[in-house]
């Protein structure tokens, strides 16, 4: 951590809010601050928006979040969080995102969940960079109302995902994309991602069944979260944003559900700007989400083993001439799909009871399309 002071901003949020001024059960009075090493979650703010105007000036937001999120109250103490501050701005946007990939591949080596408030969305490609200069297949997932694939000049909000998914060499294994909005979404761009086996869910679809979400994420190694797949009503700082979108108890399940997931080593929220923000309800909203990842993270300690068979109910099911099997978790009540290669994939409780009605649930043949 000490050779990473360089890249952060002299003043931290605690200089102005002692932990004495919280509460003892309070996240203000709990959270650490310089050395990480024992933590298992480090907080990153990063308030660069020059990726989508180069006039765009550094961001107080994450600041604005931990506003509120130190206020919460802290039910996790298994889980120790850590908040080493905000990024610098740097003298060009390339030295910021540079600054920001450094301290998150030293979060990632040390084994540690990195937690990102941003700055534009173009910021998830540090993210994914971490596991591109360690030569890593990722699982990424986007929750957002817009699919950034636009062809542009540069990394911008609404391009980076063309570097992301395209670029060589490449290191995306899979690719999901959640809660996209159809009118907004251009047709060939879905043509594009089915192409390439990727999968993505349309906000209506999401919405009636957002547990079929948690076996998406369970798999991903990194979850980036746009507030603008949040409806305006919900996060007024959304100025660009619809009037449709998730709720907010909706976007906390889906933090949560990251946070479950085993595999996942950062998540960042981006796409926040305070000097939008009515009365702070979208700084609040963010704080929430972050609690629920960490609620999630909690439930990821206490899940066993697939060889721990004692700790599953197993479910033996024929659909279409194809014998399969279904394991429940006693702790967690998550469900797992054994494919035709015998290995299992996280599933949902919806393919088991299609799988039972003799259908072939859309996951498997997903899973066996990308096994082909």
């Amino acid at each position: 951590m000490q050779d990473l002071i360089s890249f952060f901003e002299e003043s931290h949020f605690t200089d102005t809010h002692q932990a004495s001024s919280y509460e003892p059960l309070q996240w203000g009075a709990n959270i650490i601050t310089g050395d990480w090493s024992d933590a298992d979650i480090v907080l990153v703010g990063c308030g660069e928006w020059r990726g989508g105007d180069m006039k765009a000036a550094y961001s107080n937001s994450p600041d604005a979040v931990r506003e509120e999120l130190y206020k919460m109250y802290y039910w996790h103490n298994a889980i120790k969080i850590a908040d080493a501050g905000n990024i610098q701005q740097g003298a060009t946007l390339d030295d910021t995102r540079a600054a920001l990939l450094t301290v998150l591949q030293e979060i990632h080596d040390a084994g540690k969940i990195a937690l990102i408030i941003g700055g534009s969305h173009d910021l998830t490609l540090q993210q994914y960079e971490v596991f591109k200069k360690r030569e890593q297949l990722a699982v990424a997932s986007v929750a957002d109302m817009l699919i950034d694939l636009d062809e542009a000049e540069g990394i911008t909000p609404n391009s980076f995902l063309m570097d992301m998914l395209t670029g060589t060499p490449n290191f995306i294994s899979h690719y999901n994309h959640i809660a996209f909005q159809s009118y907004y979404a251009h047709p060939h761009m879905l043509e594009t991602l089915d192409k390439l086996r990727f999968d993505f869910f349309r906000l209506g679809k999401v919405r009636e069944h957002i547990e079929d979400m948690e076996p998406v994420l369970r798999t991903s190694n990194l979850f980036s979260f746009d507030i603008s797949a949040v409806r305006w009503c919900d996060a007024p700082s959304n100025i660009k944003g619809s009037p449709n979108g998730l709720t907010g108890e909706e976007a906390c399940l889906l933090t949560r559900y990251a946070g479950m997931s085993e595999s996942l080593t950062s998540i960042g929220i981006y796409g926040y700007d305070d000097n939008d923000d009515t009365h702070g309800m979208t700084a609040r909203l963010i704080s929430q989400m972050i609690w629920y990842f960490v609620d999630g993270c909690l439930v990821r300690k206490t899940e066993a083993k697939l060889t721990e068979r004692e700790e599953f109910i197993v479910f033996n099911v024929t659909f279409t001439d194809n014998d399969t099997t279904f394991l429940k978790s006693k702790r967690t009540n998550r469900w797992w799909m054994k494919l035709p290669d015998q290995s299992f994939v996280p599933c949902s409780y919806n393919d088991y009871l299609v799988a039972s009605a003799d259908q072939i649930p859309e996951r498997w043949l997903r899973e066996q399309e990308r096994l082909a």
